[in-house]
């Protein structure tokens, strides 16, 4: 089993939005803004091969879904489905995945699903071999969205998933068709059952810790719906990670894919011992 983490479209978003409680002269040491305020943001996607035969492909970032004005108003930077492009990179299609796992419903996380915008043309789904999973709890607030995220989803997504067949709606403690190689967790303090899934030593943190500097435990982001809740989730992911040698799966980090976790003596935690790429990497098996 070999892990790769494939770069999907990057965004450019205001900091102030990403970092929510922290103030800018703290986040611009971290990520240096623009003339605009805005910071680059990566989707990043990992890919595990060979995982029981199968090719399992862990979100598919923001895509190229957009029409342009769209993309410009979510500075979404490439006119292409960058993706594509990268699991091409591979060795592979989008034909040839198996599985794809989306941690959550947001239009950057899953955007990607969709072939790239073309005028006159209707929205449709990629990836036309594969499962889709989705936490059960997260479908329910995808279908039914709350006012206060109801612009992050995108209904046709939710529709074709539906239409597709292929959906399957993961609920905790409930064996996945993935069976005992990946192990998902669920989280809600920035949307209902955002589902996080661990796999060959590696978890895909998607929003929970978006990058590097949102490992500290105090740092939320202004799209977070409970970020109390959301940092006490934080700690015992982290302990929890710590304890076990798991390493952590960036999704949102221009700059990292992985990195290993530690605590200092004041009981702060940090990214360290980091990656900028996977290329192949050997997965770790067993507990």
């Amino acid at each position: 089993m070999k892990l790769w983490s494939l770069i999907g479209n990057s965004q450019q978003l205001d900091g102030g939005a990403m970092f929510g409680n922290a103030p800018r002269a703290m986040w611009s040491r971290w990520i240096a803004p623009d003339e605009h305020n805005r910071i680059p943001l990566a989707c990043r996607c990992l890919l595990v091969t060979g995982l029981d035969g199968r090719n399992v492909l862990f979100e598919t970032g923001i895509g190229a879904f957009f029409e342009p004005a769209m993309r410009e108003r979510y500075g979404v930077v490439e006119d292409r489905h960058v993706l594509l492009d990268s699991l091409a990179g591979a060795g592979l299609s989008h034909e040839d995945i198996d599985a794809v796992v989306l941690s959550h419903l947001h239009f950057d996380h899953a955007g990607g699903l969709l072939a790239p915008w073309a005028e006159g043309e209707a929205p449709r789904l990629l990836f036309p071999n594969a499962r889709f999973l989705v936490g059960a709890e997260h479908w329910a607030r995808a279908r039914d969205p709350h006012p206060r995220d109801r612009a992050s989803f995108i209904p046709d997504i939710i529709r074709l998933l539906e239409e597709s067949g292929r959906l399957e709606r993961v609920e905790a403690g409930v064996p996945s068709s993935l069976g005992d190689a990946v192990r998902f967790e669920f989280s809600e303090g920035h949307t209902p059952g955002l589902m996080l899934a661990e796999v060959g030593g590696v978890v895909f943190c998607a929003d929970l810790i978006p990058g590097r500097a949102w490992v500290h435990l105090p740092v939320t982001m202004g799209y977070d719906r409970w970020p109390e809740k959301l940092i006490d989730e934080k700690k015992t992911f982290l302990d929890d990670k710590m304890a076990r040698g798991v390493r952590l799966f960036f999704t949102h980090d221009h700059g990292c894919a992985l990195a290993a976790v530690e605590k200092d003596a004041k009981g702060r935690y940090s990214a360290v011992d980091t990656l900028d790429r996977l290329d192949g990497l050997e997965a770790r098996t067993g507990a």
